[in-house]
């Protein structure tokens, strides 16, 4: 999914800002400074991650643009919450970010009260990389394709186990969506990261699970898994000979992505900024090269398409929480 607009910055209407800045608390002045001081990126997981990877592409990207240095803040723990629902509190004013991924839709449908709410609390900015998930197994598993893997299911009920990295996260949704949606019985095995759930699939404690390209791509390639299907619902110039689940389970979809979002009532003009330096970086050969490295596919959306894979992916993701009967915390 290419995209990588030229998104030119958005006219500022001086009177119509001045009025809508301040209703926010934000003078109008300070918005024509930005940035006037370092940027802090907040990823809520840790170092050397996609979302730290994609961090620190970017923030020197940003640095170089303006002059100003774009620091990478690792707020670890519960999910991604923690580090997000620091972004969420923070002021308005473009000066603390927030890498987000489908996690940050996820997290939030296992409580009552969420912490935070993606589309309530935060402002899209881009859309930045796509990675679909792919679908492994040990290969000891007597399938050579998702068809052969689901008749497999279908004839042995409740005898495959499938790993995730952590219950209510995305894998497991990943998992239980497959379940459904192609009507099988798998057993669900958590573990505590996706690194101790590729493990145990080397070794064969659990058979199948649906990973993060970028990290299950190694053993696929030294022939440790084999890799049957992608989660887009087209071929992905990342796998090319991999065929998508929704050729054997229609409907089946959920793209990985990584994105760039502000706290809500973030400037428009701010917004727009951040934007346009960041598709600018995308377009950068050597950027691109370390996207491609790492099984990520340059995206550069813009913020009101950013916002509709936003909407599009919570409804989906709230469906198949009710549909699995997965309960909230």
């Amino acid at each position: 999914m290419k995209i990588l607009h030229e998104t030119p910055l958005a006219d500022t209407l001086c009177c119509a800002a001045a009025l809508v800045l301040s209703s926010m608390g934000i003078p109008a002045a300070a918005a024509d400074r930005y940035p006037s001081k370092p940027i802090r990126i907040i990823v809520p997981s840790a170092p050397g991650g996609g979302p730290d990877t994609l961090s620190r592409m970017i923030g020197p990207a940003l640095t170089q643009a303006w002059g100003r240095q774009v620091v990478t803040d690792n707020r670890a723990g519960a999910a991604g919450n923690i580090g997000a629902e620091i972004a969420a509190r923070a002021a308005p004013d473009g000066y603390t970010l927030l890498i987000a991924s489908v996690q940050q839709i996820v997290g939030p449908l296992f409580f009552d009260n969420p912490p935070y709410h993606l589309i309530r609390d935060f402002s899209p900015v881009c859309l930045i990389v796509s990675t679909p998930f792919v679908l492994v197994i040990n290969p000891s598993v007597a399938a050579t394709s998702v068809k052969e893997l689901v008749a497999l299911a279908k004839a042995k009920p409740g005898t495959l186990y499938y790993g995730s990295s952590g219950t209510g996260g995305t894998l497991n949704l990943l998992g239980e969506m497959f379940k459904t949606m192609a009507d099988i019985n798998l057993v669900h095995v958590p573990y505590k990261s996706s690194s101790f759930m590729l493990i145990d699939m080397v070794s064969g404690q659990v058979q199948l699970a649906i990973a993060a390209l970028p990290a299950a791509a190694p053993l696929i390639k030294q022939g440790k898994l084999r890799a049957l299907g992608v989660t887009s619902l087209k071929r992905t110039p990342l796998a090319p000979e991999l065929e998508p689940i929704a050729e054997t389970v229609p409907g089946y979809e959920l793209i990985g992505w990584y994105g760039l979002v502000a706290p809500i009532k973030t400037p428009d003009r701010i917004v727009a900024m951040l934007n346009a330096e960041i598709i600018k970086a995308l377009q950068s050969a050597e950027i691109q090269d370390k996207l491609q490295a790492i099984g990520a596919e340059p995206v550069g959306s813009t913020p009101r398409e950013f916002a509709s894979l936003l909407s599009a992916q919570t409804e989906a993701m709230r469906k198949t929480v009710e549909t699995s009967g997965m309960r909230p915390n």
